[in-house]
């Protein structure tokens, strides 16, 4: 599982280069929003949201092979109401590249997939 200690040593990192490029920008970006995410933290100029995940909408609830989880991020409001079979070749792959680029953070993400909280 990644530590708060392991992603302030990336951002530290990610801060003292010398001649940060877009990549680096993309990792930073990336390590503060684990950050917020998995512990909580503001970061320096972020935003929050006013409350955190909502229950889905009544719409296509008929339907459970429809996804309606909704919580604001660009994501979720990419994926409402997209069916979960279409979605989930996107996942893998994503997952598959994860696992190859991060394999801590790939190891974090399956522990929660095998024991949901």
């Amino acid at each position: 599982m990644i530590t708060e200690k392991d992603l302030q040593e990336a951002i530290a990192e990610c801060e003292g280069q010398r001649n940060p490029n877009a990549n680096t920008c993309i990792k930073l970006a990336a390590f503060y929003t684990i950050k917020q995410h998995m512990f909580g933290e503001e970061t320096p100029g972020a935003y929050s949201f006013a409350s955190g995940p909502q229950p889905a909408a009544a719409k296509n609830v008929e339907d459970p092979g429809v996804i309606t989880y909704e919580s604001g991020t660009e994501f979720a409001k990419e994926v409402y109401g997209m069916e979960v079979d279409a979605l989930m070749p996107i996942m893998d792959e994503l997952m598959s590249t994860l696992e190859v680029i991060q394999p801590r953070l790939y190891a974090g993400v399956m522990r929660k997939v095998k024991s949901p909280v």
